[in-house]
């Protein structure tokens, strides 16, 4: 069995991961679904503070406070760039990475740099709360971008959606133990329909991995396919743990 910290991506919460979340304690692991600040079920913490640092700085104090080691850490989306700065700053807790079609940062790239096209258009989408930039897609956007045709499906996520901190999106990351952090396996599931939209010079970073996987869904596929993505983790597990 294996313990996994399931790290969201932006505008989301620890709550997009129910679904998955449960068919992988049907399968006998341990799974954390912690909520980014400002973010879900703390948006009302939300604060002009709040970064790419902020966001490290949360999970690596979780996985310190939950006294949790060899953890699976996966990251969706914006969260790539939150596990592979926790990998950094806490290799020694982390067993293997996995990006759920996600962000593969270099030291020094911030998600602008990453996913250029994707911050361009979210930046059109701008706007204060409480002295804060932050960025709130509209419906029509919201769906297409997170890939969520089913009106059941984005009229559950709606509501939780929150506002993103536009500085998590500019902050560059910045590593100090690469070396390290590279040695750990990894683990790419890439949604066939934004493998498309990559751009060209970045896309063979969604193939450099231990071990790649590819669904033809949305890009939350922890919402529309959880059966078939916790299929993948589980294998990973199996493979990773024979090895």
């Amino acid at each position: 069995m294996a313990t996994f910290v399931l790290v969201h991506g932006g505008m989301h919460g620890g709550w997009c991961y129910t679904r998955l979340a449960a068919v992988l304690r049907e399968a006998g692991h341990e799974v954390h679904c912690p909520t980014l600040s400002g973010l879900g079920e703390r948006r009302h913490l939300l604060h002009e503070g709040i970064g790419l640092d902020t966001h490290i700085a949360d999970i690596v104090s979780y996985l310190f406070h939950e006294d949790l080691h060899d953890v699976y850490l996966a990251g969706h989306s914006y969260g790539g760039m939150v596990i592979t700065g926790v990998a950094d700053k806490a290799f020694d807790r982390v067993g293997h990475l996995v990006f759920l079609d996600a962000s593969h940062p270099r030291n020094g790239e911030s998600l602008v740099n990453v996913a250029p096209g994707m911050m361009e258009m979210a930046a059109g989408f701008m706007r204060t709360e409480n002295g804060v930039d932050v960025v709130e897609l509209p419906d029509p956007v919201a769906i297409e971008a997170f890939g969520l045709p089913d009106p059941e499906d984005y009229a559950w996520a709606k509501p939780r959606l929150a506002p993103q901190p536009w500085k998590c999106f500019t902050q560059k990351l910045r590593l100090e133990h690469e070396d390290e952090m590279r040695r750990i396996p990894r683990t790419s599931i890439n949604c066939t329909p934004t493998l498309s939209v990559r751009p060209d010079g970045l896309k063979h970073r969604c193939f450099e991995a231990d071990y790649v996987f590819e669904v033809d869904t949305g890009h939350d596929l922890m919402l529309t396919e959880p059966q078939r993505v916790a299929e993948m983790l589980i294998e990973v597990v199996g493979k990773s743990q024979a090895a």
